[in-house]
């Protein structure tokens, strides 16, 4: 069950989220709508996505492609030389998919096995990947690493902000991207390039 839960919901705040409605009974409605707020992010995902794709790419291609994106398809896809083709991003949300759904059972079983301080300490491995992601295109681009240190600036001010912090985790995450990344975006855009497969 945990393989198949993996398989086709494919993003951590969400499925637990579901399962954590589920326990407590909660409709149909809330689950949908607990989804579409966790899960936001990926709009702007999608939308910078959108860039890096040659314009001869054909709209059900976009569509298939905007299912596959989970944070890790996006970290490796921004990165890729030049335009992702569509072929890029099925081969890698096919192995991520499936290793993904492997995990998950694994995580299962063991969870059920190894005491819950070790399974606390576990849980810490998810930030060392997100930051395997975010730390390469920092050492590359200044403007990327600035726009990191604002944004772990903004959350914790966020967090503890007294309106702001009354926000669910996923609504500061969103408001606090679409803010830095404009502020970016103005201050130091990018010039324009040929859609060649080239940088």
């Amino acid at each position: 069950m945990g393989f198949f839960s993996g398989f086709f919901i494919r993003a951590s705040a969400g499925e637990y989220g579901i399962y954590t409605l589920v326990a407590i009974h909660a409709t149909y409605v809330e689950l949908i709508a607990m989804c579409l707020v966790t899960n936001l992010r990926y709009m702007l995902m999608s939308a910078a996505l959108s860039q890096k794709l040659a314009p001869a790419t054909s709209r059900l291609h976009r569509l298939l492609m905007a299912c596959c994106i989970t944070d890790e398809i996006f970290g490796i896809s921004i990165n890729h030389k030049g335009c992702t083709p569509p072929a890029y991003t099925y081969s890698a949300a096919l192995i991520s998919t499936l290793f993904w759904a492997g995990g998950c059972a694994t995580g299962i079983v063991a969870g059920g096995m190894l005491p819950t301080s070790i399974v606390a300490a576990l849980s810490v491995a998810l930030y060392g990947m997100f930051l395997a992601i975010i730390v390469p295109p920092a050492r590359r681009d200044r403007n990327v690493l600035y726009a990191l240190i604002a944004s772990f600036l903004l959350s914790g001010i966020c967090a503890v902000a007294p309106l702001v912090s009354q926000w669910s985790s996923g609504t500061r995450t969103i408001l606090l991207t679409l803010l830095i990344s404009s502020v970016v975006a103005w201050l130091r855009p990018l010039k324009n390039r040929e859609s060649n497969g080239t940088e």
